[in-house]
């Protein structure tokens, strides 16, 4: 299995589609609160939610959705990546509710190789997140930077291979 892409191996509005998706659980929405420091009542009471809320439910916090968005995306996109630059913009779109499933794509926009490093080049993206019913949930675009090929065949002459992570030599 492929896992991120070389800078030659992208291509403008080439679209990659996330597999699988994850349904978002309860326990899911309140460890990522509780761990964030998120203590709004609309994440995590359920009371709240119901009698103070347009949802009547909880809603699952929105930075959730793009951490599991980011997550999912990076074997398709930024698996190889040297940094990740910039998150240009996010959006949350519709609600994400415990039980929904989240599914996401992302569509290459723009590529630039790098100015001051030729052994390297810029990519953009959008993701986007949908729910089990199609809705637009989520979307963002960032900016990855990733190597050429001529970089992963000069760090594996030196014995790095850029391919394969390491592997302990069983004992």
């Amino acid at each position: 299995m492929q896992f991120g892409r070389y800078y030659e191996e992208f291509e403008v509005d080439a679209v990659y589609r996330h597999w699988p998706g994850k349904t978002v659980t309860e326990y899911d929405d309140h460890l990522f609160c509780l761990l964030t420091m998120n203590h709004h009542p609309l994440h995590l009471d359920a009371h709240y939610a119901e009698t103070a809320s347009q949802f009547t439910r909880n809603v699952v916090v929105g930075n959730y959705v793009y951490s599991l968005l980011l997550g999912m995306s990076v074997p398709d996109v930024s698996g190889k990546a040297i940094a990740n630059l910039e998150v240009e913009s996010l959006r949350h779109v519709a609600p994400t509710f415990h039980g929904d499933t989240i599914y996401g794509e992302t569509t290459v926009l723009d590529k630039r190789e790098s100015s001051s490093k030729p052994d390297r080049g810029v990519v953009a993206v959008e993701t986007r997140g949908y729910n089990q019913d199609g809705i637009l949930v989520c979307v963002f675009r960032r900016k990855v930077m990733v190597p050429k090929k001529a970089y992963a065949e000069a760090t594996a002459a030196d014995g790095v291979d850029l391919e394969r992570p390491s592997f302990p030599t069983p004992r």
